[in-house]
C-alpha cells in the first residue's frame, strides 16, 4: 500500500464519518426542533444502552440462556445498587465484581 492511497483512505474514512454527523448540525442550527422530538430524543440513550446490555446479558453463544446465568444475577444486583445508591462508579464497581464473583462458582 502506498502513502497516498493510506492517505486517500484516511480521508474517505473522515468524510464518511463526519458527514452524519454534519447535515443534522447544520438542519437544526437555523429551525426549531419540535417538543415531541425532543422529548423522544431523551429516551434514545436509555434504549440503546438497554438493548446493548440486555443482549450481553442474555444471549450467549447465539441462543437465550436463562437458567443458571450469574450474569442475570449480576444485573439485578448492579439494579439494586444503582437505584440505592445513584452512584455510577458504584454500580460498574458493583457490577465487574459481581460478574467475576459469580463466574467463578
Amino acid at each position: 500500500m502506498t502513502k497516498t492511497y493510506l492517505l486517500l483512505l484516511v480521508l474517505s474514512l473522515f468524510v464518511v464519518a463526519y458527514v452524519p454527523r454534519l447535515f443534522p448540525m447544520l438542519y437544526f442550527t437555523h429551525r426549531k426542533v419540535p417538543s415531541w422530538f425532543s422529548e423522544w430524543m431523551k429516551y434514545v440513550p436509555v434504549a440503546l444502552f438497554a438493548a446493548l446490555a440486555f443482549k450481553d446479558v442474555f444471549i450467549t453463544h447465539e441462543q437465550l440462556d436463562i437458567a443458571w446465568n450469574a450474569k442475570i444475577l449480576a444485573m439485578i444486583l448492579v439494579a439494586l445498587v444503582a437505584y440505592k445508591s445513584r452512584s455510577m462508579a458504584l454500580s460498574v464497581i458493583t457490577g465487574l465484581a459481581s460478574v467475576f464473583l459469580l463466574s467463578m462458582l
